[in-house]
């Protein structure tokens, strides 16, 4: 990774410049062992529940995965000439200490992985799809059919799980500076999140142009019903979880960027493995699925948290690369489907 994209306190000797470069080159290895594995035993469809990658053959599922990193590593850059002259805070001194860092991100994966289960069987005990971290169809499409009750409550849900009790409990230790949710230079972020937003949302309209089909009354009010709900159910919680709480954590126990921007980006993948579209009928069916959630989700996530670092603002990812890019430009005919929008 070049000087561009390491602040200066990252680029030490030891052993944090050790693990900094494992955690390349780790990520690098582990993301040819799992297109080999999918490759190798997904035959020529992924079985999953997704209409979007059960059709297209299993290599060319694959490759276009793939290719998402490249946009990744393209935006790192980007974002790494925007910030290459802020004096940044370090995130991670807004941790007391690595103790207490350590005993914090271990409750907090420990209660998100209950949540996640929790929005498991709630969707299914009421008769809808399980509550992933994304509403059954967002992003990866599946044709399965989703009600507005189903909406309202997978958003009300992983809104209040994720985000509002995790916030609770840490508002209440620390400040909001230290929950990374104040701007230390507003300009600045600005100049960040619209130079992001732009170039992300050309790439996602370009590929996945659906919306302009839409009507005006389509878009004037499902636009904003796919904003807010998309919002509350995976963008606030994805900025808690991550980016709050998780990535500053992660960099006190590490000390090394790299490594956190990995850490990020395999958390936000995680909470993505009861997603609607995955399977779990048989071995083979669950290790594709973990196996390609971590292939899907892990590079969008490794951006979150690298952003957040490079601004020490949980909320230029938010704007930037979320909650109107990929979600309200991608989910909108969606949501115009689910709630009958003429």
């Amino acid at each position: 990774m070049s000087s561009v994209l390491l602040p200066r306190r990252s680029r030490v000797a030891g052993p944090w410049r050790r693990l900094s470069s494992s955690s390349i080159w780790l990520t690098l290895l582990g993301g040819l062992i799992v297109n080999g594995v999918l490759i190798l035993i997904g035959g020529g469809h992924l079985p999953f529940r997704a209409s979007s990658l059960a059709t297209p053959p299993t290599v060319g599922v694959i490759l276009q995965t793939d290719a998402m990193y490249v946009e990744v590593v393209a935006l790192m850059v980007v974002v790494g000439l925007l910030t290459r002259r802020r004096k940044v805070p370090d995130i991670a001194a807004r941790v007391p200490n690595r103790a207490i860092a350590g005993r914090e991100t271990a409750l907090l994966l420990g209660y998100g992985a209950l949540v996640m289960i929790g929005g498991f069987l709630l969707g299914r005990g009421l008769g809808f799809h399980a509550f992933g971290f994304h509403l059954d169809g967002m992003v990866i499409r599946t044709g399965q059919p989703v009600v507005p009750a189903e909406a309202l409550l997978w958003a009300g849900y992983n809104l209040i799980g994720y985000a509002v009790l995790p916030l609770i409990f840490f508002r209440r230790r620390y400040t909001a500076e230290q929950l990374n949710l104040r701007s230390v230079d507003r300009r600045a972020d600005l100049l960040l999140v619209a130079v992001v937003l732009i170039i992300e949302s050309l790439v996602q309209l370009a590929l996945h142009p659906q919306i302009f089909e839409l009507t005006g009354r389509q878009l004037l009010i499902g636009a904003p019903v796919t904003f807010v709900l998309s919002f509350a159910g995976t963008v606030l919680p994805t900025m808690v979880f991550i980016a709050c709480i998780l990535v500053p954590r992660y960099l006190k126990l590490t000390g090394s960027v790299p490594a956190t921007v990995v850490l990020g980006g395999l958390s936000y993948a995680a909470l993505h493995v009861l997603d609607g579209w995955t399977t779990f009928h048989s071995p083979v069916d669950a290790l594709l699925s973990v196996l390609f959630v971590f292939l899907f989700y892990t590079g969008p996530g490794m951006f979150k948290a690298f952003i957040t670092i490079r601004s020490a603002n949980a909320w230029t990812h938010v704007w930037a690369y979320h909650a109107l890019a990929p979600h309200t430009w991608l989910d909108t005919p969606m949501f115009v489907r689910i709630f009958g929008i003429r």
